[in-house]
């Protein structure tokens, strides 16, 4: 099999999947290298610990904002900005490796503004589920609520393609059996369902695909 050659071996990741990538990896290494004292001083130390107090998602605070009334746009924006704090190196990075992954899949398929928009959408709505549901005071961290976002919208195209519904319940029980004994896991798996209904309308003719899939089965 014969190829041009100007086609490149692999279909290019894009773009705006390698920026959210370098974010996420970028702000990584500089905490990295400010722990061990290569860039930043002695102050350097604290600069995770700084960052996670000014744009990690907190419940506490959402909890705050409701009872007093004072919607504040630096605090609400948090659900947006969490996804870019992590908790160590390994941490930021099995989440940037995923974010390239599903990342390229998703957007080859659906566009760069679909990935954008359930990106940032299961994030919010992920932070939103966990602070609503499930009670916890920890402040929430991490791209994983974002990237199960995307992991919902690629399931979407599988069950059009496949039209196999056992699949989502068993993606249901491995959530389950690996978040369980962590409440982020409600945060995962609201933005499982968010990335997935959101495909629903961010696929190309993706309300004609979902009736014409429903009307096979019946």
């Amino acid at each position: 099999m014969t190829h041009p050659h100007n086609e490149p071996p692999l279909n290019p990741v894009p773009p705006v999947v390698i920026a959210l990538f370098l974010v996420i990896v970028g702000i990584e290494v500089v905490f990295t290298l400010g722990a061990r004292g290569i860039v930043g001083g002695p102050g350097a130390i604290g600069w995770r610990i700084g960052f996670m107090e000014q744009f990690a998602f907190s419940p506490e605070i959402l909890d705050w904002m409701q009872a007093t009334g004072r919607w504040s746009i630096e605090h609400l924006l948090r659900m947006f900005s969490y996804p870019f704090v992590h908790a160590n190196f390994t941490h930021a990075l099995f989440a940037g490796v995923m974010l390239l992954a599903l990342g390229k899949m998703v957007g080859e398929a659906m566009g760069s503004f679909a990935v954008i928009a359930i990106f940032f959408v299961s994030a919010s709505g992920g932070a939103l589920v966990y602070a609503l549901t499930t009670g916890h005071p920890t402040p929430l961290i991490g791209a994983f609520p974002a990237i199960y976002g995307l992991i919902g919208g690629f399931t979407y195209m599988l069950w059009l393609r496949l039209g196999q519904l056992g699949f989502l319940l068993f993606v249901q029980l491995v959530f389950g059996l690996l978040f369980g004994s962590n409440a982020e896991w409600v945060a995962d798996i609201a933005g499982f369902g968010i990335g997935f209904a959101l495909s629903i309308i961010l696929v190309p003719g993706g309300w004609a695909k979902l009736v014409n899939r429903l009307r096979q089965r019946d």
